[in-house]
């Protein structure tokens, strides 16, 4: 009894994860493309949905969908490359103001960065007038705003990581000879691939799906990112109309995640140290 119930429990669970798929797919197919007309599973199925996306005038998804893979890579990368190294600082080295530090970083990321959204609105207007460049309707502009917003959180999360590798692997290779440079690119970085792996898939998804910040900064057609542009494809009078062309456009923005996190999986689940300590 015990089994079945188990077993009752593990399918119930999986039908309540798997219906909101089945039910974007099947919305995605519809051939009516409408609200209204969707159900779990659908008449008809055809493709006209995709086909309407990928040809829309008014809704260029191309042009979204490079600016979002643009941005979410770009910012992935700068923000592991700033944490790794601000971590390695913080883990191996000592300073003055290296608590201190710490602590800043710590409470800066209590409060959400939302709420520093009319300052940070007030820089970039002076900004664009200034460096157009980096400014107002820029994927430039953005990339620095999440660059703030990311450093500290994926610094903590890597210095805790540094920590655990052991310090004799440093002292090993400074008595070969080598620098603070060598060290930390020959003999840490290696090491680290796990939690490179876990920091780069964990941005590469907040920046894919941000909506807050982006619809804020992001006001021209051409310049959106796919979350802020496919919220105006369902808002108001248009969410009966285009839900089919939504649900058709969140299946392709799921290929790029799935892409990355197939691609960094092997990563994820590799050793620690497996290997490292000299003999």
């Amino acid at each position: 009894m015990r089994m079945t119930l188990r077993h009752v429990f593990v399918l119930a669970v999986c039908a309540f994860a798997v219906f909101p798929i089945l039910f974007v797919v099947s919305a995605a197919l519809n051939p009516m493309g409408t609200l209204a007309s969707t159900s779990l599973l659908p008449a008809g199925a055809s493709a006209d949905n995709f086909a309407n996306l990928l040809t829309s005038d008014a809704y260029p998804f191309g042009r979204w969908f490079l600016n979002s893979v643009f941005i979410a890579l770009a910012s992935s990368f700068a923000s592991l490359l700033l944490s790794m190294l601000a971590a390695y600082a913080f883990s191996r080295m000592r300073f003055a103001g290296r608590r201190a530090g710490m602590m800043a970083l710590l409470l800066i990321q209590m409060f959400p960065q939302f709420l520093a959204i009319v300052t940070i609105f007030m820089i970039f207007t002076e900004v664009t007038e200034l460096y157009p460049a980096f400014g107002f309707n820029t994927a430039w502009g953005l990339l620095l705003l999440y660059l703030g917003g990311a450093l500290g959180v994926n610094t903590w999360l890597m210095k805790g990581f540094l920590d655990t590798v052991p310090k004799e692997l440093d002292e090993a290779a400074t008595m070969d000879g080598a620098s603070h440079a060598q060290i930390f690119w020959r003999v840490i970085m290696p090491l680290v691939t796990p939690i490179l792996a876990v920091t780069a898939l964990l941005a590469f998804i907040g920046t894919m799906s941000e909506f807050l910040m982006a619809n804020v900064f992001l006001r021209d057609t051409e310049s959106k990112t796919l979350a802020v542009g496919m919220y105006g494809m369902i808002a108001g009078d248009h969410r009966n109309a285009n839900f089919g062309m939504f649900a058709a456009g969140t299946l392709i923005t799921a290929v790029p995640t799935v892409g990355v996190f197939l691609w960094l999986q092997k990563y994820i689940v590799s050793g620690l140290t497996a290997g490292a300590v000299k003999g």
